[in-house]
């Protein structure tokens, strides 16, 4: 909810984020975004894996909230298994894809700031390098309802 302004200042959003239900893979639910950061909570199923790809322009910061996820960087390194509060940063230009190794669904917290503008989801889809095929399509983000 944005507050009301005569000003020309940026307003504050606020959000309230609930789990979304599905069968299978993975949802990305957006938080709220800026042109130049992003807060987003992905929600894996076991077989929510993504690919090994990297971001030119993105530095991310990732958060186990609920479930075990482990993080792998080139080759397949371990960079870190996971549970509730732990996580990892991930620099901009760095390779990394990341499982949910659990059979109960993971939440995680990822916070990504741009060094360039980014300001929609087409641009922020066109930063991302694959260095593999990806496992699924990418889905849309999935938009908060505005608290009341």
């Amino acid at each position: 909810m944005a507050t009301d302004t005569t000003s020309n200042l940026p307003t504050a959003t606020v959000f309230k984020y609930q789990r979304p239900e599905f069968d299978a893979g993975k949802r990305n639910v957006k938080l709220g975004r800026t042109d130049r950061m992003i807060g987003i909570i992905q929600v894996l199923r076991r077989g929510g894996e993504t690919n090994l790809h990297s971001h030119a322009h993105m530095d991310g910061l990732w958060m186990v909230l609920s479930g075990r996820v482990r993080f792998y960087g080139e080759n397949n390194v371990l960079l870190g298994d996971f549970g509730a509060r732990e996580g990892v940063l991930i620099p901009r230009g760095c390779p990394y894809w990341f499982e949910n190794v659990e059979d109960e669904i993971a939440e995680l917290l990822q916070v990504e700031a741009f060094d360039v503008a980014i300001p929609d989801d087409a641009t922020l889809r066109a930063d991302r390098t694959n260095y593999e095929a990806p496992k699924r399509p990418m889905g849309d983000f999935l938009e908060l309802e505005k608290p009341a």
